[in-house]
């Protein structure tokens, strides 16, 4: 490439000012956000982001599952090379998950735009439905569409946590798309996200190049027992679903603890009825979040939680049944991807760090059908999900450049 292109630089400034601005939607306390997939306040953020896309002149291209690409050159041929996240938050969520990889991307396009840079296959920019699942399960839903990995006819119907329907809720919104799912491969996929973890800022270091992200798997487990008198039952007489649920619990942690890392292992909701203080509760409802990088561990602490399960509910004589919310296997980025990730950050001075990612990412839907990478830079005390989520202005700056030229490399040669 050529010494001027070379150069190109993002505009911290105006980056910040989208970011601020997409902020704004869904704000809550302490500087956080709550844009759950397919609400009214998602519909607003996509409206401002495509609005972005159509002020630089993109084309704007939304498929059956509501995701969202903007194409340059609008009149641009063939697989263009990839990038972008989701707006979608969790109800606690901060400003830069997701929306980083997404306003970045925008921020990237505006600058080859306005340097005049010659692509050789275009560059687009997308954000995708309901990555976070926490509205509709599964998680990163929409890529998971749009790579082929889940049909469209049943997707659709998905019910989400608060009755409704995702296809009625896109057209609703009006991002019930005519563009087909699965969409055609991207050249390349590449994302830049926080790391949502504090391994880069505790080790002083600022890119991370991700080699792929852990298999997860999501599980609802529902135990029904019998609801009766807290004074008057006796204690070896008890059939107690609050007991089951907090014996899976403990056991889901020592479990994290015994298989020992990358294991992580966690019950992140519990669901008493009838939810009464003087009353055994007779169910109990919570869900179990497995993950590792590698799928024959994973697979054997699934199996274990199953047995375990099996076991308690003979002894507490309660009925135990499970739902399968979502399960994917670990995934490997492209060696290519992370090597030109590697490269790009050290000739722009910052240090590195192979890691592999411990949440899940679009990415690693993409990664099915075309090479793909990520792009992390450092989350303050590690701290994600979270209105007290940040990054700091530096290494905002210093990702975006990064993902500025790993997208150059890839659109140019």
């Amino acid at each position: 490439m050529s010494e001027a292109i070379e150069a190109l630089r993002v505009s911290l400034p105006r980056l910040r000012a989208r970011l601020d601005a997409l902020a704004e939607i869904g704000a809550i306390a302490g500087g956080g956000c709550a844009r759950l997939a397919l609400t009214d306040d998602d519909r607003r953020g996509r409206d401002l982001v495509v609005t972005w896309m159509r002020d630089l002149g993109l084309r704007v291209d939304v498929d059956e599952i509501g995701n969202v690409v903007g194409t340059w050159p609008p009149d641009g041929s063939g697989a263009p090379v990839l990038t972008g996240s989701h707006i979608d938050t969790v109800a606690t969520g901060g400003r830069f998950d997701g929306t980083l990889g997404v306003l970045a991307g925008l921020e990237v396009i505006e600058t080859v735009i306005g340097a005049g840079v010659e692509l050789a296959r275009p560059i687009a920019v997308a954000f995708f439905t309901d990555e976070e699942g926490s509205r509709f399960a599964p998680d990163m839903l929409g890529s998971l569409v749009f790579a082929g990995g889940l049909a469209l006819e049943e997707a659709l119907p998905i019910r989400a946590i608060d009755g409704a329907v995702l296809g009625e809720e896109l057209v609703r919104i009006g991002y019930a798309g005519p563009e087909p799912c699965p969409a055609l491969a991207p050249r390349a996929y590449v994302e830049l996200h926080i790391e949502q973890g504090p391994v880069l800022e505790a080790e002083g270091v600022t890119i991370g190049a991700v080699t792929g992200v852990q298999g997860i798997s999501w599980t609802e487990l529902t135990v029904t027992g019998q609801s009766n008198h807290a004074g008057t039952t006796p204690m070896s007489m008890r059939h107690d679903a609050g007991y089951s649920a907090a014996a899976i619990t403990e056991f889901v942690r020592r479990l994290a603890t015994e298989l020992g890392p990358p294991q992580v292992a966690t019950v992140g909701r519990i669901e008493l009825h009838p939810n009464l203080v003087n009353v055994v509760a007779a169910r109990a409802t919570l869900t179990v979040d497995l993950r590792n990088t590698d799928a024959t561990v994973l697979a054997r602490a699934e199996e274990r939680l199953r047995a375990f399960c099996a076991d308690l509910a003979r002894t507490e004589g309660v009925a135990i049944t499970s739902r399968a919310l979502a399960r994917f296997d670990p995934v490997d980025f492209d060696a290519r991807v992370i090597a030109l990730v590697e490269e790009v950050a050290a000739d722009h001075g910052h240090s590195t760090r192979r890691m592999p990612s411990g949440a899940g990412h679009d990415a690693q839907m993409l990664a099915r059908i075309c090479p793909a990478g990520m792009v992390f830079v450092p989350s303050a005390k590690g701290i994600s999900h979270n209105p007290a989520e940040h990054t700091d202005d530096v290494d905002l700056e210093a990702g975006a450049n990064v993902l500025l030229h790993v997208l150059l490399r890839l659109a140019t040669r």
